[in-house]
């Protein structure tokens, strides 16, 4: 028994080793079996980036060019997905497979402009040239269309069950290469909206979430976030939290957490502020807290409600907050206090009884 949990606990610590070992820029070899370098075109806005970041004209169509080379002894299969670029609630910009919807303001989806196998097959020790077919939309747009090419390698699932009651630890890496898309070199202002403020959870803890959008075509980078949450009408802050080195994908939306550190929510009337912070640059005219300078700020407030049900429902799922038994020491010293009482009727019933008794006795 101890030399399966000695097991378990070498490929957990395994799994974690490889895991933290992944970088979008540089990965080590022995992660994966294959490798992936894109062609860099002609047309490439800055040649000393290693992904796409392309100037194309209205309409236009062009066809990029990926290695991959497998390093193995044996044929391998790569699968591959485009995705349009998103923002996560950790405020930051993801460019693979994920469950973000596409913001309404997402006019031009750059996965609808682009053709990409599906899979492609490399051979043992062997180079294949990845074709990807890329068309500018046909109507003039301003700023930047953002995606990424996702790149895994097509493994076969093995499960193994031993002792461990159907534990399996799984590792899958895969490789990512940016695509940026642009019809002009102009950049876009970026502009921020705060569109709901709503209670929530994040790995089972209580959240205040407030739902920020970038609307327009273009990276909101080294962005700030504060934010204070009020009862409505009131000026002492109940909850807040602050998060710097954010950024926000263009044509974005995403829910920014105010944890509640464990503490119960209270059904009630709020409202959230936020104040964002972004393009920090030595020359920005907005000034933070510490003096720092940003180009671009926003300050902006949405009122919102938690209901009883809503309160209840996510302070019993919140596993930092302890249950409370407040209802049981009521309940228990209300019962203490019922059986004194009747014991106290039935004492004085006896001595009554007794009294009665006594005085018979003397009549007679």
């Amino acid at each position: 028994m101890m030399k399966t949990i000695i097991k378990i606990l070498t490929t957990c610590l395994l799994g974690i080793t490889l895991f933290t070992a992944i970088n979008t820029e540089k990965v080590q070899a022995s992660v994966f079996n294959f490798a992936v370098i894109p062609q860099i075109p002609d047309n490439q806005l800055d040649g000393s980036k290693s992904y796409f970041d392309l100037l194309l004209k209205k309409g236009e169509k062009e066809t990029l060019k990926v290695d991959l080379t497998n390093s193995t002894d044996k044929e391998i299969t790569i699968l591959t997905t485009l995705n349009s670029a998103t923002t996560n609630i950790n405020g930051v910009v993801e460019y693979g497979i994920n469950k973000i919807k596409p913001d309404d303001s997402l006019i031009y989806n750059l996965k609808d402009y682009a053709k990409i196998p599906k899979e492609i097959k490399i051979p043992k020790k062997g180079k294949q040239t990845l074709s990807i077919e890329l068309t500018s939309p046909s109507e003039n747009f301003d700023g930047v269309l953002a995606g990424g090419i996702t790149f895994k390698e097509k493994t076969k699932e093995k499960k193994e069950d031993a002792e461990a009651k159907g534990l399996s630890i799984k590792n899958e890496f895969s490789y990512m290469v940016a695509l940026l898309v642009r019809q002009h070199k102009e950049a876009v202002a970026p502009h921020v909206n705060l569109l709901d403020a709503f209670p929530s959870q994040v790995n089972a803890r209580n959240v205040l979430n407030a739902t920020l959008q970038n609307n327009q075509a273009t990276f909101i980078n080294q962005v700030k976030i504060s934010t204070s949450i009020v009862q409505r009408g009131k000026k002492d802050v109940m909850y807040e939290t602050m998060k710097s080195g954010l950024q926000i994908a263009p044509n974005s939306r995403f829910d920014f957490p105010t944890p509640l550190e464990g503490k119960e929510l209270k059904p009630g009337k709020y409202t959230m502020n936020v104040m964002v912070f972004g393009g920090k640059h030595q020359d920005g005219k907005y000034k933070d807290e510490e003096s720092e300078t940003y180009r671009h700020r926003w300050i902006l407030s949405k009122d919102f409600e938690i209901s009883k049900d809503e309160a209840k429902e996510l302070n019993s799922k919140d596993v930092d907050i302890k249950p409370s038994h407040t209802l049981w020491y009521v309940g228990g010293g209300s019962l203490l206090l019922l059986l004194l009482l009747v014991l106290l009727l039935l004492k004085k019933k006896r001595q009554d009884k007794e009294e009665t008794d006594s005085d018979d006795s003397e009549e007679e």
